[in-house]
């Protein structure tokens, strides 16, 4: 008897284990189809949206846009579709799908199709608002006397004269694209609320971070931790900054506005230390040192290159940005190339983020050929970014030499110290403006503008100015609830490069060492999305994301 009842609940056991393996089996297959249907439908969209942005972007023509709205509309739409959304709701509360890749994919397109789930009608009227917008910003050139001005020509002023008069005109026409846009943007930001409301989020700000797998409580926290530690460093060089601008000017350091920092939004160190970095770079080429740099790590760029847009031209975007077109190679960036050491920062920053997606590995299904997060990218963007201010990276590419390297070492490290502080007060606006917008859309916005930009990077309003100023800043309007991910890239970047000192490479240098590009790639780029973000960074430096090593680089 006794035996019988042991064969009956072995019976039963191995049949309860058959029927959940089974149920496994069955709902791992149904997401496998999924995938297969989801892919055959996204890969062509996704294409199609990526290179009609592109071309839009290139040309500023306004037929140019209205291909790339049409085609972003057709890429958007599909995630309206509550029928597949259904079928994906049914997998995720299965808990049944627990292969690690398609478990991963679920998460992702989840989430995706989660921030569709309105009428299509909204989301066309969204991105219809945004390509007028980005029309606006392209096309707009600043004037003085009635004469146009890039916005390398307004950097350049803001950086160099020491006329007041003329630099409070030069940025105060820098500002005019506001008054164009804050209407349209204020529209959208309400517009945007509506379509979070409507999936079950209590706003646009708190939807972007969950539905790209933050948290915003945690993302807070974080900066309120970032604000407690730069706080009285950056008041303490913010003094040595005034006292610098109140010699160059020969005013009372009360009398310092906004224009007098050499650059529209304070968002970058002013050149107070005696480095010109400029003038290292005045008579090459940024596109060739970079090709050079980044072949020399073994993470060759000219394939990237090949497709990029590189210079200035009418109508052009005049920002910076990498796009990856398909996910299988064609990878590009978007520059206005002048040779100094801002572009030079720059192109090391895009093709920063071209080699995290180029370098990806294209065996991975489609949805997983992406950056683990996207201030995953920021963070390897970010790295390489600094790089053109580091006197034994500019020695060993050739650009100085040994006496020249070591003449400027210490104002170069206070230059970068500086530089990471300012950037990060800036960042503590950014995020904070975005997140009480669209918690609160109707308040006073340039006044909530103002009074953040006063508290943190201590600048004083210009007096009566009742501008929409918020509203000059492009990524307020078309790359919303974003910046925060530049300041969690720094912290990053900081942790990756402590890792790489520590076990890649002994003398921390980069140039020509292969190890540190087979490191990024092996470790960072050909993991793509397979993990999440804490996960891969974990894998990659032996911890979760921490903000020690940014501490101890630039605050301590």
């Amino acid at each position: 008897m006794k035996k019988h009842f042991a064969l009956l609940t072995v019976a039963s056991s191995a049949l309860l284990l058959f029927s959940c393996v089974s149920e496994q089996v069955k709902m791992e297959n149904r997401m496998k189809q999924f995938i297969s249907t989801y892919e055959e439908k996204v890969i062509p969209l996704y294409r199609e949206a990526s290179l009609a942005s592109w071309n839009a972007n290139v040309t500023g023509k306004d037929e140019d846009y209205a291909t790339s709205e049409k085609a972003s509309f057709a890429l958007a739409n599909l995630y309206t579709d509550s029928v597949a959304f259904a079928e994906l709701r049914k997998l995720k509360e299965s808990g049944e799908v627990k292969d690690t890749l398609l478990a991963r994919q679920l998460e992702l397109i989840y989430n995706a199709y989660l921030g569709g789930q309105v009428d299509p009608e909204l989301l066309r009227e969204q991105i219809r608002m945004e390509t007028g917008i980005t029309k606006k910003y392209s096309n707009f050139r600043a004037k003085i006397d009635g004469k146009e001005l890039t916005d390398n020509e307004i950097e350049d002023i803001l950086r160099n004269s020491t006329d007041s008069r003329k630099l409070q005109a030069v940025w105060e026409a820098s500002k005019m694209i506001g008054p164009v846009v804050a209407e349209d943007l204020n529209k959208l930001v309400k517009h945007r609320n509506t379509i979070a409301k409507k999936i079950g989020f209590a706003n646009y700000h708190e939807m972007s971070l969950k539905l790209s797998g933050q948290d915003p409580a945690e993302v807070t926290a974080i900066f309120d931790e970032l604000d407690n530690l730069t706080r009285d460093s950056f008041a303490s060089l913010k003094g040595e900054i005034d006292s610098y601008f109140s010699n160059r000017y020969r005013i009372k350091p009360a009398d310092l506005q906004p224009w007098h920092y050499q650059n529209r939004y304070f968002q970058e160190a002013p050149e107070i230390y005696p480095v010109d970095f400029n003038k290292y770079y005045e008579k090459q080429d940024p596109v060739k040192l970079v090709s050079v740099f980044y072949d020399g790590i073994g993470l060759n760029v000219d394939s990237i290159l090949a497709h990029s847009d590189l210079y200035e031209k009418p109508g052009k975007n005049q920002h910076a940005f990498s796009t990856d077109i398909d996910r299988a190679g064609d990878v590009r960036t978007l520059d206005n190339v002048k040779p100094d050491s801002y572009w030079m920062s720059t192109l090391l920053h895009e093709l920063g983020h071209g080699v995290y997606s180029y370098y990806c590995d294209r065996s991975l299904p489609f949805t997983l050929r992406d950056a683990a997060h996207t201030f995953t990218t920021e963070a390897v963007a970010k790295l390489f970014e600094r790089l053109a201010l580091n006197p034994e990276w500019m020695l060993k590419m050739g650009l100085i030499d040994s006496a020249e390297s070591k003449r400027i070492a210490v104002d170069s490290g206070k230059a970068q110290r500086l530089q990471m502080l300012v950037f990060s007060r800036w960042a503590q606006v950014m995020y904070r403006f975005e997140k009480s917008m669209y918690e609160d859309p109707d308040q006073d916005l340039n006044k909530l503008w103002w009074n953040l930009v006063e508290k943190y990077q201590m600048l004083r309003k210009p007096e009566g100015r009742n501008m929409p100023d918020y509203a000059t800043k492009i990524h307020v309007a078309l790359y919303p609830c974003y910046y925060h991910n530049y300041l969690l890239g720094d912290l990053l970047a900081s942790q990756w490069q402590n890792y790489i000192s520590q076990h890649v490479s002994a003398d921390g240098s980069y140039v020509g060492n292969k190890a540190v590009g087979n490191y990024f790639r092996e470790e960072v780029f050909k993991p793509g999305a397979k993990y999440y973000w804490n996960e891969m960074i974990e894998r990659s430096t032996g911890e979760k994301l921490t903000a020690k090593y940014y501490a101890k680089q630039f605050v301590e």
